[in-house]
Protein backbone atom coordinates (compact mmCIF):
# COMPACT_ATOMS: atom_id res chain seq x y z
CA UNK A 1 0.00 0.00 0.00
CA UNK A 2 1.07 3.48 -0.74
CA UNK A 3 2.37 5.46 1.97
CA UNK A 4 0.64 8.72 2.40
CA UNK A 5 1.71 12.38 3.50
CA UNK A 6 -0.47 15.43 4.29
CA UNK A 7 -0.13 18.78 4.86
CA UNK A 8 -2.58 21.09 6.74
CA UNK A 9 -3.27 24.24 6.61
CA UNK A 10 -5.97 26.88 7.72
CA UNK A 11 -7.84 26.71 10.76
CA UNK A 12 -8.26 24.19 13.39
CA UNK A 13 -11.59 22.95 11.65
CA UNK A 14 -9.76 22.09 8.76
CA UNK A 15 -7.33 20.15 11.09
CA UNK A 16 -10.07 18.09 12.06
CA UNK A 17 -11.12 17.25 8.54
CA UNK A 18 -7.56 16.20 7.93
CA UNK A 19 -7.38 13.98 10.83
CA UNK A 20 -10.34 11.98 9.67
CA UNK A 21 -8.80 12.22 6.28
CA UNK A 22 -6.07 10.53 8.09
CA UNK A 23 -8.64 7.82 9.68
CA UNK A 24 -10.54 6.79 6.41
CA UNK A 25 -7.16 6.66 4.94
CA UNK A 26 -5.78 4.25 7.57
CA UNK A 27 -8.98 2.14 7.58
CA UNK A 28 -8.46 1.48 3.84
CA UNK A 29 -5.01 -0.06 4.42
CA UNK A 30 -2.90 2.95 3.88
CA UNK A 31 0.16 3.98 5.62
CA UNK A 32 1.40 7.83 6.53
CA UNK A 33 4.74 9.47 6.57
CA UNK A 34 5.54 12.39 7.68
CA UNK A 35 8.31 12.96 5.24
CA UNK A 36 7.42 14.37 2.24
CA UNK A 37 10.12 12.77 0.06
CA UNK A 38 9.30 9.42 1.58
CA UNK A 39 5.48 9.99 0.41
CA UNK A 40 3.39 7.87 -2.49
CA UNK A 41 0.52 10.22 -2.63
CA UNK A 42 0.58 13.83 -0.88
CA UNK A 43 -2.75 15.28 0.13
CA UNK A 44 -2.57 19.25 0.64
CA UNK A 45 -5.29 20.35 3.00
CA UNK A 46 -6.31 23.90 1.96
CA UNK A 47 -7.93 27.29 3.36
CA UNK A 48 -9.26 29.81 1.14
CA UNK A 49 -10.67 31.81 3.84
CA UNK A 50 -8.98 34.97 2.77
CA UNK A 51 -6.23 36.01 0.11
CA UNK A 52 -3.29 34.99 2.38
CA UNK A 53 -4.79 31.82 2.59
CA UNK A 54 -5.18 31.07 -1.00
CA UNK A 55 -1.62 31.96 -1.63
CA UNK A 56 -0.14 29.88 0.73
CA UNK A 57 -2.65 26.99 -0.47
CA UNK A 58 -1.08 27.34 -3.86
CA UNK A 59 2.59 28.27 -2.78
CA UNK A 60 2.80 24.61 -0.68
CA UNK A 61 0.87 23.02 -3.92
CA UNK A 62 3.33 23.88 -6.05
CA UNK A 63 5.94 22.81 -3.62
CA UNK A 64 4.83 19.42 -2.56
CA UNK A 65 4.92 19.22 -6.45
CA UNK A 66 8.55 18.80 -6.47
CA UNK A 67 8.32 16.13 -4.69
CA UNK A 68 6.71 13.97 -8.04
CA UNK A 69 10.50 14.80 -9.81
CA UNK A 70 12.66 14.71 -6.96
CA UNK A 71 10.74 12.40 -4.25
CA UNK A 72 8.84 9.36 -4.53
CA UNK A 73 5.42 10.99 -5.28
CA UNK A 74 3.34 9.57 -7.57
CA UNK A 75 0.12 11.71 -7.01
CA UNK A 76 -0.81 14.98 -5.89
CA UNK A 77 -4.58 15.59 -4.36
CA UNK A 78 -5.50 19.28 -3.53
CA UNK A 79 -8.81 18.71 -1.09
CA UNK A 80 -10.62 21.86 0.87
CA UNK A 81 -11.53 24.99 0.57
CA UNK A 82 -9.64 25.89 -2.15
CA UNK A 83 -10.86 23.41 -4.15
CA UNK A 84 -14.48 23.61 -3.08
CA UNK A 85 -14.13 27.37 -4.25
CA UNK A 86 -12.28 27.74 -7.52
CA UNK A 87 -12.45 23.73 -8.81
CA UNK A 88 -12.66 24.70 -12.52
CA UNK A 89 -9.56 27.03 -12.06
CA UNK A 90 -7.51 25.05 -10.07
CA UNK A 91 -7.63 22.12 -12.89
CA UNK A 92 -7.54 24.26 -15.43
CA UNK A 93 -4.28 26.56 -14.25
CA UNK A 94 -2.69 24.27 -11.70
CA UNK A 95 -1.49 20.44 -13.74
CA UNK A 96 1.15 19.89 -11.55
CA UNK A 97 -2.03 18.08 -9.18
CA UNK A 98 -3.60 15.44 -9.93
CA UNK A 99 -6.73 15.45 -8.73
CA UNK A 100 -9.15 18.20 -6.72
CA UNK A 101 -12.14 17.10 -4.12
CA UNK A 102 -14.12 19.86 -2.21
CA UNK A 103 -14.85 20.14 1.89
CA UNK A 104 -17.58 17.72 1.33
CA UNK A 105 -15.52 14.90 -0.67
CA UNK A 106 -13.33 13.65 1.74
CA UNK A 107 -14.57 10.44 2.66
CA UNK A 108 -13.83 9.65 -1.34
CA UNK A 109 -10.25 10.02 -0.90
CA UNK A 110 -9.78 6.28 -1.51
CA UNK A 111 -11.93 6.07 -4.62
CA UNK A 112 -9.80 8.99 -5.80
CA UNK A 113 -6.39 7.02 -5.52
CA UNK A 114 -7.84 4.05 -7.12
CA UNK A 115 -9.06 6.27 -10.10
CA UNK A 116 -5.28 7.72 -10.38
CA UNK A 117 -3.96 4.32 -10.18
CA UNK A 118 -6.30 3.66 -13.18
CA UNK A 119 -4.72 6.25 -15.70
CA UNK A 120 -7.10 9.26 -14.50
CA UNK A 121 -5.57 12.93 -14.12
CA UNK A 122 -7.07 15.84 -13.91
CA UNK A 123 -10.09 14.08 -11.26
CA UNK A 124 -12.64 17.28 -10.25
CA UNK A 125 -15.17 15.40 -7.18
CA UNK A 126 -18.25 18.16 -6.64
CA UNK A 127 -20.26 17.70 -4.06
CA UNK A 128 -22.54 19.89 -2.76
CA UNK A 129 -21.11 22.20 0.14
CA UNK A 130 -24.28 21.36 2.46
CA UNK A 131 -23.61 17.31 1.87
CA UNK A 132 -21.84 16.72 4.92
CA UNK A 133 -19.16 14.01 5.35
CA UNK A 134 -19.82 10.92 8.14
CA UNK A 135 -17.75 11.89 10.92
CA UNK A 136 -15.35 9.25 11.40
CA UNK A 137 -12.75 8.16 13.63
CA UNK A 138 -9.62 10.53 13.70
CA UNK A 139 -5.98 10.30 13.96
CA UNK A 140 -4.68 12.99 16.17
CA UNK A 141 -2.39 15.45 14.56
CA UNK A 142 -2.24 17.66 17.57
CA UNK A 143 0.19 15.96 20.78
CA UNK A 144 -1.80 13.68 22.49
CA UNK A 145 -2.56 15.86 25.52
CA UNK A 146 -5.02 17.88 24.17
CA UNK A 147 -7.39 17.08 20.70
CA UNK A 148 -9.70 19.52 18.78
CA UNK A 149 -13.68 18.07 18.42
CA UNK A 150 -15.90 19.83 15.82
CA UNK A 151 -19.53 20.47 16.75
CA UNK A 152 -20.93 22.25 13.86
CA UNK A 153 -20.12 22.95 10.29
CA UNK A 154 -20.74 25.71 8.32
CA UNK A 155 -21.92 29.74 8.93
CA UNK A 156 -24.87 31.10 9.25
CA UNK A 157 -24.08 34.89 10.43
CA UNK A 158 -23.49 36.33 6.55
CA UNK A 159 -21.14 38.68 7.67
CA UNK A 160 -20.60 40.49 3.83
CA UNK A 161 -16.90 39.89 4.14
CA UNK A 162 -16.94 36.49 4.59
CA UNK A 163 -16.68 33.52 2.30
CA UNK A 164 -17.54 30.43 4.95
CA UNK A 165 -21.52 30.10 4.15
CA UNK A 166 -20.38 29.42 0.15
CA UNK A 167 -17.55 27.23 0.86
CA UNK A 168 -19.27 25.32 3.96
CA UNK A 169 -22.55 26.32 3.87
CA UNK A 170 -24.90 26.80 6.23
CA UNK A 171 -24.70 26.29 9.75
CA UNK A 172 -25.53 22.58 11.10
CA UNK A 173 -25.05 21.17 14.20
CA UNK A 174 -23.69 17.65 14.40
CA UNK A 175 -26.05 15.27 16.50
CA UNK A 176 -25.13 15.97 20.13
CA UNK A 177 -24.52 11.86 20.91
CA UNK A 178 -22.56 12.02 18.07
CA UNK A 179 -20.40 14.69 19.76
CA UNK A 180 -19.91 13.19 23.33
CA UNK A 181 -19.40 9.24 21.83
CA UNK A 182 -16.34 10.76 19.79
CA UNK A 183 -15.20 12.82 22.54
CA UNK A 184 -15.08 9.87 24.90
CA UNK A 185 -13.96 7.63 22.30
CA UNK A 186 -10.69 10.23 21.90
CA UNK A 187 -10.33 10.42 25.50
CA UNK A 188 -9.92 6.33 25.79
CA UNK A 189 -7.56 5.90 23.21
CA UNK A 190 -5.39 9.22 23.83
CA UNK A 191 -4.18 11.28 27.31
CA UNK A 192 -5.97 14.24 26.65
CA UNK A 193 -6.14 16.34 29.78
CA UNK A 194 -7.89 19.40 27.30
CA UNK A 195 -10.70 19.21 24.79
CA UNK A 196 -10.97 22.43 22.45
CA UNK A 197 -14.39 22.52 21.17
CA UNK A 198 -14.85 24.69 18.14
CA UNK A 199 -17.27 25.15 15.69
CA UNK A 200 -17.40 28.79 13.66
CA UNK A 201 -20.02 30.25 16.01
CA UNK A 202 -20.56 27.94 19.61
CA UNK A 203 -23.20 29.83 21.01
CA UNK A 204 -25.25 28.77 18.23
CA UNK A 205 -25.03 24.99 18.60
CA UNK A 206 -28.18 23.19 18.77
CA UNK A 207 -30.38 25.89 17.52
CA UNK A 208 -30.81 24.21 13.60
CA UNK A 209 -31.45 20.79 14.86
CA UNK A 210 -33.29 21.57 18.29
CA UNK A 211 -35.10 24.17 17.93
CA UNK A 212 -33.15 26.34 20.57
CA UNK A 213 -29.21 26.59 21.84
CA UNK A 214 -27.99 23.51 23.63
CA UNK A 215 -24.15 24.44 24.19
CA UNK A 216 -25.29 24.53 27.77
CA UNK A 217 -26.21 20.73 27.75
CA UNK A 218 -23.51 19.79 25.44
CA UNK A 219 -21.07 21.04 27.78
CA UNK A 220 -22.49 19.49 31.10
CA UNK A 221 -22.20 16.61 28.99
CA UNK A 222 -18.77 16.88 28.05
CA UNK A 223 -17.72 18.00 31.63
CA UNK A 224 -18.42 14.56 33.12
CA UNK A 225 -15.97 12.88 31.08
CA UNK A 226 -12.41 12.67 32.35
CA UNK A 227 -11.38 15.41 30.79
CA UNK A 228 -9.43 18.33 32.83
CA UNK A 229 -9.20 21.20 30.62
CA UNK A 230 -12.52 22.22 28.52
CA UNK A 231 -11.98 25.37 25.50
CA UNK A 232 -14.29 26.87 23.61
CA UNK A 233 -13.82 28.18 19.98
CA UNK A 234 -15.60 30.85 19.43
CA UNK A 235 -18.15 32.82 20.99
CA UNK A 236 -20.00 35.24 19.13
CA UNK A 237 -20.73 38.35 21.00
CA UNK A 238 -24.59 39.39 20.47
CA UNK A 239 -25.11 35.12 21.63
CA UNK A 240 -23.51 35.11 24.60
CA UNK A 241 -25.81 34.95 27.50
CA UNK A 242 -26.09 35.52 31.27
CA UNK A 243 -26.46 32.12 31.96
CA UNK A 244 -23.42 30.67 29.71
CA UNK A 245 -21.13 33.32 31.06
CA UNK A 246 -22.49 31.46 35.02
CA UNK A 247 -22.22 27.79 33.46
CA UNK A 248 -18.66 28.75 32.40
CA UNK A 249 -17.75 30.57 35.55
CA UNK A 250 -19.52 28.11 37.90
CA UNK A 251 -17.33 24.82 35.90
CA UNK A 252 -14.01 24.58 36.66
CA UNK A 253 -13.39 22.11 34.00
CA UNK A 254 -14.25 25.12 31.35
CA UNK A 255 -11.11 27.27 30.71
CA UNK A 256 -11.94 31.26 31.57
CA UNK A 257 -10.94 31.95 28.14
CA UNK A 258 -13.82 33.38 26.14
CA UNK A 259 -12.88 33.96 22.38
CA UNK A 260 -15.21 36.56 20.75
CA UNK A 261 -14.48 37.99 17.59
CA UNK A 262 -16.30 41.49 17.55
CA UNK A 263 -14.66 42.16 14.12
CA UNK A 264 -14.73 46.62 15.21
CA UNK A 265 -16.22 48.77 17.07
CA UNK A 266 -17.39 51.69 15.01
CA UNK A 267 -21.35 50.84 14.87
CA UNK A 268 -21.04 52.18 11.08
CA UNK A 269 -18.48 49.48 10.25
CA UNK A 270 -20.31 47.08 11.80
CA UNK A 271 -23.49 47.83 10.12
CA UNK A 272 -21.53 47.80 7.07
CA UNK A 273 -20.08 43.89 7.78
CA UNK A 274 -23.62 42.90 8.91
CA UNK A 275 -22.50 42.00 12.00
CA UNK A 276 -25.62 41.84 14.51
CA UNK A 277 -24.01 44.02 17.71
CA UNK A 278 -23.53 48.10 18.23
CA UNK A 279 -20.67 49.54 20.16
CA UNK A 280 -22.46 50.02 23.06
CA UNK A 281 -23.60 46.36 23.12
CA UNK A 282 -20.18 45.25 23.15
CA UNK A 283 -19.41 47.44 26.34
CA UNK A 284 -21.96 45.71 28.31
CA UNK A 285 -20.48 42.69 27.32
CA UNK A 286 -17.21 43.25 28.71
CA UNK A 287 -19.02 44.64 31.54
CA UNK A 288 -20.83 41.78 32.01
CA UNK A 289 -18.06 39.18 31.57
CA UNK A 290 -15.74 41.18 34.13
CA UNK A 291 -18.51 41.46 36.80
CA UNK A 292 -18.40 37.43 36.82
CA UNK A 293 -14.64 37.07 37.80
CA UNK A 294 -11.72 36.37 36.33
CA UNK A 295 -12.00 36.17 32.30
CA UNK A 296 -9.46 35.88 29.95
CA UNK A 297 -11.00 37.98 27.02
CA UNK A 298 -9.66 37.62 23.13
CA UNK A 299 -11.04 38.98 20.31
CA UNK A 300 -10.38 39.70 16.40
CA UNK A 301 -10.71 42.42 14.31
CA UNK A 302 -10.35 43.87 11.18
CA UNK A 303 -8.98 46.86 9.62
CA UNK A 304 -9.24 48.58 6.73
CA UNK A 305 -13.01 47.27 5.58
CA UNK A 306 -14.36 49.44 2.92
CA UNK A 307 -15.24 52.81 4.38
CA UNK A 308 -13.38 52.99 7.20
CA UNK A 309 -12.56 56.59 7.83
CA UNK A 310 -9.93 57.64 10.11
CA UNK A 311 -12.93 58.19 13.02
CA UNK A 312 -13.78 54.87 12.37
CA UNK A 313 -10.19 53.70 13.31
CA UNK A 314 -10.03 55.89 16.13
CA UNK A 315 -13.08 54.94 18.00
CA UNK A 316 -11.82 50.90 17.45
CA UNK A 317 -8.36 52.31 19.08
CA UNK A 318 -10.10 54.27 21.63
CA UNK A 319 -12.20 50.98 22.70
CA UNK A 320 -8.80 48.65 22.88
CA UNK A 321 -7.29 51.46 25.37
CA UNK A 322 -10.16 51.13 27.41
CA UNK A 323 -11.57 48.16 27.21
CA UNK A 324 -7.87 46.43 27.62
CA UNK A 325 -8.68 42.91 26.40
CA UNK A 326 -6.42 39.77 26.92
CA UNK A 327 -5.48 39.38 23.62
CA UNK A 328 -5.97 40.52 20.21
CA UNK A 329 -5.96 39.81 16.39
CA UNK A 330 -5.98 42.30 13.79
CA UNK A 331 -6.29 41.24 10.12
CA UNK A 332 -6.23 43.76 7.35
CA UNK A 333 -9.54 43.29 5.33
CA UNK A 334 -9.46 41.49 2.53
CA UNK A 335 -11.73 41.51 -0.82
CA UNK A 336 -13.21 37.84 -1.45
CA UNK A 337 -14.74 36.86 -5.03
CA UNK A 338 -18.83 36.97 -4.36
CA UNK A 339 -18.90 38.60 -1.21
CA UNK A 340 -21.17 41.46 -0.13
CA UNK A 341 -17.99 43.17 0.83
CA UNK A 342 -16.50 43.31 -2.07
CA UNK A 343 -19.15 45.51 -3.85
CA UNK A 344 -19.09 48.30 -1.28
CA UNK A 345 -17.75 51.82 -2.56
CA UNK A 346 -14.94 53.38 -0.18
CA UNK A 347 -12.27 50.17 -1.14
CA UNK A 348 -9.12 51.03 1.07
CA UNK A 349 -5.20 51.28 -0.67
CA UNK A 350 -3.10 48.02 0.91
CA UNK A 351 -0.77 51.17 2.39
CA UNK A 352 -3.51 52.82 4.64
CA UNK A 353 -4.72 48.98 5.78
CA UNK A 354 -1.60 47.97 6.59
CA UNK A 355 -0.77 51.65 8.65
CA UNK A 356 -3.67 50.90 10.71
CA UNK A 357 -3.16 47.26 11.45
CA UNK A 358 0.58 48.96 12.86
CA UNK A 359 -1.16 51.86 14.77
CA UNK A 360 -3.78 48.97 16.37
CA UNK A 361 -1.32 46.38 16.96
CA UNK A 362 0.83 48.72 18.74
CA UNK A 363 -1.44 50.07 20.90
CA UNK A 364 -2.73 46.33 21.96
CA UNK A 365 0.71 45.17 22.14
CA UNK A 366 1.19 47.99 25.34
CA UNK A 367 -1.63 46.41 26.94
CA UNK A 368 -0.93 43.40 26.53
CA UNK A 369 2.68 44.07 28.09
CA UNK A 370 0.98 45.82 30.93
CA UNK A 371 -1.28 42.61 31.75
CA UNK A 372 1.32 40.19 31.24
CA UNK A 373 3.17 42.33 33.90
CA UNK A 374 0.76 42.39 36.30
CA UNK A 375 0.44 38.34 36.52
CA UNK A 376 3.37 38.67 38.27
CA UNK A 377 3.06 36.97 41.94
CA UNK A 378 -0.03 34.92 41.17
CA UNK A 379 -0.40 30.86 41.50
CA UNK A 380 -1.93 29.76 37.98
CA UNK A 381 -2.89 26.35 36.33
CA UNK A 382 -0.21 25.23 33.63
CA UNK A 383 -0.61 22.16 30.90
CA UNK A 384 3.13 21.07 30.60
CA UNK A 385 3.97 20.73 26.63
CA UNK A 386 7.89 20.50 26.40
CA UNK A 387 10.93 21.74 27.23
CA UNK A 388 12.91 24.98 26.35
CA UNK A 389 16.50 23.38 26.15
CA UNK A 390 18.04 26.47 25.43
CA UNK A 391 16.65 27.99 28.54
CA UNK A 392 16.60 24.53 30.65
CA UNK A 393 13.25 25.19 31.55
CA UNK A 394 9.83 23.85 31.31
CA UNK A 395 7.22 24.86 28.51
CA UNK A 396 3.69 25.10 29.07
CA UNK A 397 -0.07 27.14 28.43
CA UNK A 398 -2.30 28.49 31.13
CA UNK A 399 -5.68 28.65 30.77
CA UNK A 400 -5.33 31.77 29.46
CA UNK A 401 -3.36 30.22 25.89
CA UNK A 402 -5.07 28.43 23.04
CA UNK A 403 -2.50 26.37 21.62
CA UNK A 404 -0.64 28.02 18.34
CA UNK A 405 -2.14 31.71 19.01
CA UNK A 406 -1.56 32.78 22.13
CA UNK A 407 1.46 33.10 24.97
CA UNK A 408 3.64 30.72 26.59
CA UNK A 409 4.53 29.87 30.14
CA UNK A 410 8.44 29.04 30.89
CA UNK A 411 8.96 27.39 34.34
CA UNK A 412 11.35 25.69 36.41
CA UNK A 413 10.01 22.73 38.82
CA UNK A 414 12.14 20.78 41.73
CA UNK A 415 10.35 17.58 40.59
CA UNK A 416 9.78 15.80 37.57
CA UNK A 417 6.80 16.01 34.96
CA UNK A 418 5.00 14.55 32.28
CA UNK A 419 3.53 16.35 29.11
CA UNK A 420 0.16 16.78 29.65
CA UNK A 421 0.77 17.11 33.56
CA UNK A 422 -1.56 20.17 34.94
CA UNK A 423 0.35 21.60 37.31
CA UNK A 424 0.62 24.84 39.54
CA UNK A 425 3.23 27.36 38.69
CA UNK A 426 4.29 30.52 40.58
CA UNK A 427 4.62 33.53 38.30
CA UNK A 428 7.78 34.96 39.24
CA UNK A 429 8.64 37.01 36.26
CA UNK A 430 8.02 38.03 32.54
CA UNK A 431 9.99 38.54 29.29
CA UNK A 432 7.62 40.75 26.97
CA UNK A 433 4.70 38.24 26.67
CA UNK A 434 6.10 35.13 28.34
CA UNK A 435 5.43 34.53 31.72
CA UNK A 436 8.24 33.23 34.17
CA UNK A 437 7.58 30.99 37.24
CA UNK A 438 8.50 27.68 38.74
CA UNK A 439 5.99 25.15 40.61
CA UNK A 440 4.57 25.00 44.09
CA UNK A 441 3.23 22.03 46.08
Amino acid sequence: MYKIGTVSLGCDKNRIDTEEMLGRLAAAGYGFTADAADADVIVVNTCAFIDKAKEEAISTVLEMAEYKKNGKCRYLIVTGCLPQRYADELAEGLPEADAFLGTAGYDRLPEVIDRLDRGERGIVLRNDKDDRCPVAPRILTTPEHYAYIKIAEGCSNRCTYCAIPSIRGAYTSRDMDSVVDEARRLLAEHPIKELIVVAQDVTRYGEDLYGECKLIELLERLSALDVEWIRLLYLYPERITDELLDYIAANEKICNYLDIPCQHYSDKILKRMNRKISSAQIDALIDRIRSRGDFCIRSTFIVGFPGETEEDIGQLEAFLKRAKLDRCGFFEYSCEDGTPAARLDGQIPDGVKHARYERLYAAQEKIMLEKTAGKIGNVVDVLYEGIDFDRQMFVGRTRCDAPDVDSKILFKSGYPLDIGTVCKVAVTDCEDDVLLGETVE
